[in-house]
């Protein structure tokens, strides 16, 4: 009996489109996946209908109707499937919809919600359902004869602005009417599934390449989806394959010239001060993209790296096709600052527009040319503060726009699922396309909310998909809030905040490879051990940091630093405590000195390491030049050199003396670790010219 039905009518969509937006080219796409026939009606028609999103309205899609559907007229032979178009897409065949259709045994089947939209008080007429079935029409989908659609459409005239939920709705609740057409609801969601108020029903499932909607309150599995669910679903991604949609309306770059390739408005915004500006400036300059091509544009917010952002224009500003560069002195608030940038693009005519926020640290170069290849009209490099789950983009937003947690969040943050996502908000890092920007020149203002949460909000509104790939790691996201600016070099104290970009800058190239199982560690003199520790950077600006505070110690006994006010073996220096930094050396300790500690010093384990006296001694021929013998009061010290000797200074250098062996060719950033009590009995050796900084610790005394 199915097959004679499938063989005897012929099934029609219809859907409603008065733009060629992304919604209705997924839907399109949708639709062409599974083969079915499909009319779009409105197309270029003056939308009056209202913003059905937050309001009644929507009576205009009834009179598009009518006037499209009049062919099908008395038509038996014919059934019509709608559905709306913006945010839905098809998951089966006609074979599939024809069979769900024919087992509800009705002439015209409403798709059901919970929700009674727009007038609740209609609720008590409608007759009841199982706890688990949706109860209220929804207009968004509905299946059933062209003969009975087209009389139910034109059974009364309505206003374009008047509600196309209540017109049905009336119709439902009429009896007689029900009775007439055999109206019934779909209130298992066995064709249609309407996510409004109903994601805790669903999940996804997939049989080999092929993904579909599963309801579990009902166990069925509808046609028609609706919303951000569709990213998994026309085979978008799969189990099997992964994200098959990454694959889909591509473009590729390989080969072109680079005086064919698209020209970029590269928009730079640093809103507010922002550690590791100079590698976020740095890594913007090595896109793997000729600048030739590219229009800077920057909007400097802040007077604090306005030095930054200097050195950035004077090694890199005639590389660009042009420069324009917003000060703190121009007073801009962000959104007017990022409007400028969008009109800039349009002017010139750039075929996209980069946002690269400050916050933004890019590590692939090729990100830019991705994205480009990827081919949406806006996408977003996915980004995240690493060891958080804080990311540049959200998988879901409240019904008044504000953020909500997706139940694959955790799964796209942490790559466990890789793909291309229609996500509701992004921000920081993104790429339009060109053809898109006259139409933003107000898209960064809305209300009284932020430049951010404005942009994701209107390009909602305007029926715009946001796409955010992870489907490589692109960069990563830096902690901007608390950042303390009162240092000379600030980023040295963000071992806390940004970890992973504070190791990157400070810690030693070679670091890792000490704890690699199979490395032998130097040993110059015994139980004397010798690691790549700290980076030049770190060593220079360590020497910057105790230099600009100038309380150098007199090296003398007497010392105010201390509790007991003694120290017995006096140098000229300064404790980490002065500038500051205490807590962020105790940290660097525990994190970097101790796992080496454990590799050399076997059976020793103290976590996390406990040190009293950390200081940079500072050795001239002037002042101090040697440090006579001693032991340390520790269980081990760290020796680290922040300077080289034949450059800086000569002379120099530790002699233990029980060994008679000596350390003299020390090397910058690498540091020394020795027993402090009982063996390790060691002096200073004279520095005869220039100026020798270490840094110090003695650890568990």
């Amino acid at each position: 009996i199915i097959m004679y039905f499938y063989f005897i009518v012929e099934l029609k969509l219809v859907t409603i489109a008065t733009d060629n937006t992304d919604g209705l080219r997924r839907y399109l796409h949708s639709v062409s996946h599974y083969d079915l026939d499909t009319e779009v009606y409105g197309m270029g028609v003056q939308w009056d209908g209202g913003n059905v999103a937050v309001e009644a309205g929507g009576g205009q899609k009834v009179n598009i109707l009518v006037e499209g559907l009049k062919e099908y007229e008395g038509r038996e032979d014919v059934i019509l499937m709608f559905t709306d178009s913006y945010d839905a897409v098809l998951t089966a065949g006609k074979e599939e919809i024809l069979q769900k259709f024919q087992k509800f045994d009705a002439r015209v089947v409403f798709s059901a919600e919970g929700f009674c939209w727009p007038d609740e008080s209609l609720k008590v007429q409608y007759p009841e359902v199982k706890f688990h079935e949706k109860r209220f029409l929804n207009s968004g989908g509905f299946i059933g004869y062209a003969k009975d659609i087209y009389e139910i459409v034109t059974y009364k005239d309505i206003g374009n602005q008047d509600d196309d939920q209540l017109y049905y709705t009336k119709i439902y609740l009429d009896e007689s009417l029900r009775e007439k057409w055999q109206i019934k609801l779909d209130t298992k969601s066995e064709i249609f599934q309407n996510l409004n108020g109903a994601l805790a029903d669903v999940t996804i499932k997939y049989k080999s390449d092929h993904s579909y909607l599963y309801n579990f309150k009902t166990g069925t599995t509808p046609i028609p989806e609706f919303n951000r669910i569709a990213n998994y679903l026309v085979d978008g991604w799969t189990t099997s394959s992964g994200c098959l949609s990454c694959k889909r309306d591509t473009i590729s770059l390989e080969g072109m010239k680079d005086d064919d390739l698209p020209t970029i408005l590269l928009a730079l915004f640093i809103e507010f001060p922002t550690p590791f500006i100079e590698e976020y400036l740095e890594r913007v300059s090595k896109l793997n993209y000729p600048k030739s091509r590219m229009d800077l544009f920057i909007h400097n917010k802040e007077d604090y790296h306005s030095k930054d952002l200097a050195a950035f224009l004077e090694k890199y500003n005639d590389e660009y096709r042009s420069t324009t560069v917003l000060s703190p002195s121009d007073g801009l608030s962000e959104a007017n600052a990022r409007t400028w940038a969008i009109e800039e693009g349009t002017k010139k005519l750039s075929q996209y527009f980069f946002n690269v926020d400050s916050n933004i640290q890019i590590e692939d170069p090729n990100t830019l040319r991705d994205l480009i290849e990827q081919n949406r009209t806006i996408i977003a490099p996915i980004t995240v503060r690493p060891y958080k789950l804080w990311s540049n983009f959200w998988g879901a937003v409240t019904k008044t726009g504000w953020y909500a947690r997706s139940e694959d969040y955790m799964n796209i943050v942490e790559y466990k699922l890789k793909g291309l996502w229609n996500v509701p908000y992004i921000s920081g890092i993104y790429l339009i396309q060109g053809s898109l920007m006259p139409s933003l020149s107000r898209v960064y203002y809305y209300h009284h909310m932020d430049a951010d949460m404005s942009f994701a909000t209107n390009v909602r509104k305007m029926g715009i998909f946001m796409f955010a790939t992870n489907m490589k790691k692109f960069g990563h996201l830096v902690d901007v809030e608390n950042f303390d600016t009162s240092h000379l070099h600030n980023d040295m104290y963000q071992i806390f905040q940004n970890p992973w970009d504070w190791e990157e800058k400070y810690i030693h190239e070679d670091y890792s490879k000490s704890l690699q199982e199979d490395t032998v560690i130097d040993q110059p003199c015994q139980d004397v051990y010798w690691f790549p520790i700290v980076s030049d950077v770190f060593c220079k600006q360590l020497i910057e940091e105790m230099e600009k505070l100038n309380q150098w110690s007199g090296g003398r006994h007497e010392d105010p630093r201390l509790s007991g006010g003694y120290e017995n073996v006096p140098t000229v220096d300064t404790h980490m405590k002065q500038i500051g930094m205490e807590d962020e050396w105790l940290q660097f300790l525990k994190n970097y000195v101790r796992p080496l500690q454990e590799k050399v010093f076997i059976g020793y384990y103290h976590n996390p390491p406990r040190a009293i006296m950390n200081f940079v001694v500072r050795y001239r021929p002037n002042e101090q030049d040697r440090l006579r013998p001693h032991h340390d009061s520790s269980t081990f010290t760290i020796n680290i050199a922040l300077n080289t000797p034949g450059i800086d200074f000569e002379g120099g250098g530790c002699r233990f003396i029980r060994y008679n062996c000596s350390v003299t060719a020390t090397r910058r950033g690498w540091m020394l670790m020795h027993p402090g009590r009982l063996t390790h009995y060691h002096e200073g050796l004279v520095v005869t010219k220039g100026t020798r900084y270490i840094m110090i610790s003695f650890i568990d005394p």
